[in-house]
Parts: C-alpha cells; sequence; structure tokens
C-alpha cells in the first residue's frame, strides 16, 4: 500500500429508480455492518435523477440528490459512480465519462454490456479502473463474482440459466394451471411481475443480453449479440406443457452455452428439460444457473433475479469490493472480464444450424392411413430416429396431434424435414418444435 489510508469511500449513484432505492435503504440500513466489512464508512455523496420530487420511502440528507449526471461524476469526493439508468445512452456516455476521471464504476445495465461491453471492459482496462456487474446477471445471486473468480480455476464446459424471472414466472403458471400464455402474461402486468411491454422478457432478449455477459466471462470470448440464436415463450401452449408432463419433462425458458473444442453453442429458447433435474424445479420468479465446470463438476447458482433489494445487494456487493481495492491500491487487480486482455480469444460461435439436440416435435395430422408412415419416412430421411411417440384417441378424417421425441439430431435436417411435413396436405398445422435438453447414450 502506499500513501495514507482513506477515511471514507464516497459513492455517487445515477438513476433513482426501482434499483437505486433499493441500493440507498441497503447503504443506510446497513451501514455499519459495511464498515465493519470494509475498515471506512460509505458515504453517499450524490444521487443524481431527473426526477427530484418523487417520494421513494428513504430519507437522504440535504444537496444529495441533484438533477445533472455530470456534476455528479465531476465531484472529487465521488470515488465510485453506480450508473442505474438502463438503456445505451446516456449511460453509456455516463461510464466512459466517470472512467476518465479516474473513478471506478458499478452498473445493472445487462444490455449497454451485452451491445457495447467491449469499449467499456477496454476503458476500464486502460484506466487501471474497476468495472462491476455482478448485477447484470441474475440479480442478487453472484455468479459474475463466480464466474470470474471462483471458478478460474475451470475449463466452463455448459452453462444452462433460467435468468429472466417474467417469463419463468410466466411459464410456471401455465404448468400449474393449466392456463394459456397470454392469459397469465396479463396477470404477470398486474402484479408487476411483466412490464407493459413485455416483449424484452418473453421473446428471449433480455436473456440473451444476459447470456452474452456469461459466455464472456466463461470462454474468455468476445460475443455479439446478433449471433445469440434467440426464441422466446410466445408460442408454448398448455397441450405442449402437457405432453412434456407425460413424458417426464418441464418446459423452461432456458440461456445455454456449450464449449467444444475451439467452438461455442450460444442460444436461448424454450427447452424441456427432465423433472428429476434441479433447474426443473425452479419455479416462479426465481433465478438459476447451471454452471458446469471441468475440476469442480456440476454446479447450481440460485435465487432472487430481480428487485428493488435483491440487485441492489449485488450492486452494494460491487461497490465495497471497489471501495477495498482503492483502499489498498489494487484497483483493477482482476480484469473486467477475469481473463487478461491479451489472453482473450475470438471463439467460433457454432450456427444454429449445426447443433445437434434432441427434439420434440408436434404434428396436427389428419386420421387416415399412411400419414403417420409419410411423416416416418421424411424424418428417417433426414436421419431423424424417433425415441418415443404418443397418438391420443382417433378422430377419423379430422386433425389429430401426432407427438414424437427423437434421438439426438442436427438442428438443419430437423429444419428440412419440418418444411418438407409442413407442405403435406395432411397436415393441417405448422409443425410444434421444442428443443430437448438431456443425457442419452450415443
Amino acid at each position: 500500500m502506499t500513501g495514507q489510508k482513506k477515511q471514507r469511500i464516497g459513492v455517487g449513484i445515477i438513476g433513482f429508480g426501482t434499483v437505486g432505492t433499493g441500493v440507498v435503504k441497503i447503504l443506510t440500513n446497513r451501514a455499519e455492518e459495511i464498515r465493519r466489512r470494509l475498515g471506512v464508512p460509505l458515504e453517499l455523496v450524490r444521487i443524481a435523477d431527473l426526477d427530484l420530487k418523487r417520494d421513494r420511502g428513504v430519507a437522504v440528507k440535504p444537496g444529495v440528490l441533484i438533477s445533472k449526471a455530470d456534476e455528479l461524476i465531476n465531484d472529487p469526493d465521488v470515488d465510485i459512480v453506480v450508473e442505474l439508468v438502463g438503456g445505451y445512452e446516456p449511460a453509456r456516455t455516463f461510464i466512459l465519462k466517470a472512467i476518465e476521471k479516474g473513478k471506478c464504476v458499478v452498473t445493472a445495465n445487462k444490455a449497454l454490456l451485452a451491445v457495447h461491453g467491449e469499449e467499456l471492459y477496454r476503458a476500464a482496462q486502460k484506466a487501471g479502473m474497476d468495472l462491476g456487474f455482478e448485477a447484470s446477471v441474475g440479480g442478487g445471486i453472484p455468479i459474475i463474482r463466480a464466474m470470474k473468480e471462483g471458478l478460474a480455476a475451470n475449463k466452463i464446459l455448459s452453462i444452462y440459466g433460467i435468468i429472466n424471472g417474467t417469463a419463468n414466472y410466466i411459464l410456471s403458471k401455465m404448468t400449474e394451471e393449466k392456463r394459456p400464455f397470454a392469459e397469465v402474461l396479463t396477470e404477470a402486468q398486474r402484479l408487476g411481475y411483466a412490464e407493459a411491454d413485455p416483449r424484452f422478457d418473453v421473446e428471449g432478449i433480455d436473456s440473451a443480453h444476459k447470456l452474452a455477459i456469461l459466455v464472456t466471462l466463461a470462454f474468455g470470448t468476445p460475443v455479439e449479440i446478433k449471433s445469440i440464436y434467440t426464441e422466446g415463450i410466445t408460442g408454448v401452449t398448455p397441450t405442449d406443457i402437457e405432453y412434456a408432463k407425460e413424458f417426464g419433462y418441464r418446459i423452461k425458458l432456458l440461456a445455454i452455452a456449450k464449449s467444444n473444442d475451439d467452438q461455442i453453442e450460444v442460444r436461448v429458447h424454450p427447452t424441456m428439460v427432465p423433472d428429476e433435474y434441479l433447474i426443473a424445479t425452479v419455479n416462479g420468479i426465481y433465478n438459476a444457473i447451471y454452471v458446469v465446470g471441468d475440476a469442480v463438476g456440476n454446479t447450481l447458482f440460485y435465487g432472487q433475479g430481480a428487485g428493488a433489494m435483491p440487485t441492489g445487494s449485488a450492486v452494494v456487493s460491487d461497490v465495497m469490493e471497489a471501495g477495498r481495492n482503492l483502499l489498498y491500491d489494487s484497483v483493477g487487480c482482476v480484469p473486467p472480464t477475469g481473463f487478461d486482455p491479451d489472453q482473450r480469444e475470438l471463439l467460433r460461435i457454432k450456427p444454429m444450424e449445426e447443433i445437434r439436440s434432441f427434439y420434440y416435435l408436434r404434428f396436427m395430422a389428419l386420421d387416415k392411413p399412411g400419414v403417420l408412415s409419410r411423416i416416418s419416412g421424411v424424418l428417417g430421411k433426414y436421419n431423424i430416429s424417433i425415441s418415443s411417440m404418443i397418438q391420443k384417441g382417433r378422430k377419423i378424417g379430422e386433425a389429430v396431434p401426432v407427438v414424437m421425441m427423437t434421438h439426438k439430431a442436427v438442428e438443419r435436417d430437423v429444419q428440412q424435414a419440418l418444411a418438407e411435413i409442413n407442405r403435406f396436405p395432411d397436415v393441417s398445422e405448422k409443425t410444434v418444435l421444442i428443443r430437448v435438453e438431456g443425457e442419452e447414450e450415443e
């Protein structure tokens, strides 16, 4: 250590919304515990927000709440800037300005990191500043620190994550109560679990943003958000949920990353997982991230993935880490991505059409002789082997569901087969496809 130890660490927060309020409550209510752990107080110096009048249910000292973020960033008493405004701009500009001013930065902004993360990581590394983003994935679950440090001795083999609480709540309710997607979504919006515009959650975009961050930390490679195959839950029906149960599966919106030699799979989509898997039992607004390392084996991180206090907990943990590094002249000792910048490699993202998976297929086919054999014939033509099948009831001359589970097959082959089958005059609807994760001897 060089020089005189600081007597306090000054914190400035840009954005006094839901998460900002949670952070302020924790800094206020847990001030003594934080001081005991850190050795000096964390002092809330400034909060910048355009709304200076709204009651957030937490008191701040006069003069702390201001309207100009630049004033906060330029304040010499602010050592750590916390960005909680969300979105791309002006959040990106605020962070870059803070780093340029020699401030450590903490953010919960997963969308910004997914799209502009590389620029921000480089800026922090070049300036020798800490950039903390524990709250960007999994709310209060300490997955970022685990990936950067706790699992650093491992080659990460795979990640399976339920990382959007809104989608998980909707699928859980659909499963438990046999209700359609639209009805449960309306309820989730009424309860505050879903936004008025829920597209980022239900279309898988939010999960893709978070997966981009996890992939960067797990494999030491940059990843563009457009390279992540993304499919949401809007097409999941109670019918398919019930068939999944019959086969012994639950449907979850999973973010999946797998390492395979010098390339990786990165995808978000509804996925059937076996009932006996722990991740299949994660319901409601909870998140769970299953990480497999070559040395540690299987690990599971579980907890509340959103909310003022869980997310605020993650933000404050980053503030404390940055504060401790400032106290002991160790700022920047762990690179933002957990990898030495010169040792990061650009890995190939395996195109979706090349992945191999198990598949659930539901056909609506006319109940007449020869239809099933024609469907099976096309599947066989594209090297797709059927592992089990359900066909319920007989309605001669009417469309009935024919449900199949396949052995592992190549995505390209499956899509080509379905395109051919969907053109059959005896198939009345587009075939439903849901990918399946599990184990099978090959």
